[in-house]
C-alpha cells in the first residue's frame, strides 16, 4: 500500500487532478444542478468512508472522492435521494471498504454502485452527456498516463479495438464521447484493472470490443449504460486477463530454458 511518495492517497489525488478537466467541462454543463448532485454523492460517499476509518483507526482516504465525481456524473437521472444512498452505500461499502479499503478491492466501487442503480432501478434515464465533455475525457487520459496512474496500454488497446470496429462499420460513433469518459472514469482504475502488461492491453481491448457489442446488438440501451456494463464485465474479467498473460509468460520461459 506504500511505497515511498507512492502511497494510494498520492495516486488518489493524481487520478482527481487528472479528472479535472472532465468534471470542470461536465459543471459547466450542469451548473448548479450538476454541483448539487455531486455535494450530495460526496457526503454519501465521505460519511461511509469516515465511518470505516473511525472503526479500523486510519486516516480518512480521498479515494472516496474519485467514487462520488463518477456516480455524480453517470448515475441514472430521476432517482430519489434514498435511492442514490442506497446505490451508494452499496458500492462504496460491498464493493471497497469491506475489503480494507481502496487499494485492496477487486472492482470499482463507483462501477458497482453505477450497476446497481442501472439493474435496481431500470425506469430511471441514464443521463445524456454532452460532446464538449467527450472531448475534455482525451486530456483527462492524457494526464493519467503523464502522471503514471493510468495504464497506456489499457488506453491504446481500447483505442484500437474501438478503431477496429469502427473500420469494420460498427455503428460506434454516436457512443464515443461516452465511451472516453467511463474508460477515464471506470475502466482506467489502477486498482481495478488488469496489472500486467498483456493484461492491460487485453483489458482495454475487452472493453473496446463489449462496447461494440452491444452497440450492434443491444437496441434500446442508452450509451450511458452501455458504457457501463462494458466497463463492468471488463473489470470483472481483468484478473482471468492477467492469470492469461501470467500463464503465457511461465509458458515462455519454460519453452525457452527448458
Amino acid at each position: 500500500m506504500k511505497q515511498g511518495l507512492w502511497d494510494r492517497e498520492t495516486v488518489a489525488l493524481l487520478l482527481l487532478a487528472a479528472l479535472l478537466p472532465m468534471l470542470l467541462a461536465w459543471l459547466w454543463d450542469g451548473g448548479l444542478t450538476a454541483a448539487g448532485r455531486l455535494g450530495f454523492t460526496l457526503v454519501v460517499s465521505g460519511f461511509w468512508h469516515l465511518a470505516f476509518m473511525l472503526i479500523r483507526a486510519q486516516p480518512p482516504s480521498f479515494a472516496g472522492v474519485l467514487t462520488a465525481l463518477a456516480v455524480a456524473m453517470l448515475a441514472p437521472e430521476d432517482l430519489s435521494l434514498l435511492q442514490l444512498i442506497l446505490g451508494i452505500s452499496f458500492g462504496s461499502v460491498i464493493a471497497e471498504l469491506v475489503f480494507g479499503g481502496w487499494g485492496r478491492n477487486v472492482l470499482n466501487p463507483a462501477t458497482v454502485t453505477l450497476a446497481f442503480l442501472g439493474f435496481g432501478f431500470p425506469a430511471a434515464p441514464w443521463p445524456d452527456l454532452s460532446l464538449p465533455i467527450g472531448w475534455a475525457a482525451i486530456p483527462a487520459l492524457a494526464l493519467g498516463v503523464l502522471f503514471g496512474v493510468m495504464a497506456l496500454r489499457l488506453v491504446l488497446g481500447a483505442v484500437l479495438a474501438l478503431a477496429l470496429c469502427l473500420w469494420a462499420g460498427v455503428p460506434l460513433a454516436p457512443l464515443l464521447p461516452v465511451a472516453g469518459i467511463v474508460l477515464a472514469l471506470l475502466v482506467s482504475d489502477p486498482v481495478a484493472s488488469a496489472s500486467t502488461k498483456l493484461g492491460g492491453w487485453l483489458n482495454g481491448a475487452l472493453y473496446g470490443l463489449l462496447l461494440a457489442l452491444f452497440a450492434a446488438h443491444w437496441q434500446g440501451a442508452a450509451p450511458v449504460q452501455m458504457a457501463v456494463s462494458a466497463a463492468l464485465l471488463a473489470s470483472l474479467a481483468a484478473p482471468l486477463l492477467d492469470e492469461i498473460a501470467l500463464a503465457l509468460w511461465i509458458l515462455r520461459r519454460r519453452m525457452r530454458h527448458g
